[in-house]
């Protein structure tokens, strides 16, 4: 965050605490990041911290603030992931 640098990944296995960020140069362990998720037209922003950094690339980020407006956001989508999974469960 104190650099300012900009790192754009694709960003997986989303939860109340976290995310994965999947990039070919992830940053050290303890960086402290500001995170910009775009998702079907809606933004969630959210401050955190490189918990992770896997050796194939990608890195582990642990959310340390997300304003309430934003924590709205991540429920929402989390919701709507849950309840697609379930649906496409119940077509097996």
């Amino acid at each position: 965050m104190e650099s300012g640098a900009e790192l754009r990944g694709q960003t997986t296995d989303i939860s109340l605490f976290g995310c994965l960020v999947n990039v070919s140069a992830p940053w050290v362990t303890g960086s402290k990041v500001r995170l910009r998720i775009l998702h079907r037209g809606a933004v969630l922003s959210a401050s955190g911290v490189v918990a992770n950094v896997r050796t194939k690339g990608g890195m582990g980020v642990v959310f340390t603030k997300i304003e309430e407006k934003q924590q709205v956001v991540l429920e929402k989508w989390l919701t709507e992931s849950r309840d697609a999974h379930e649906r496409i469960s119940a077509k097996r």
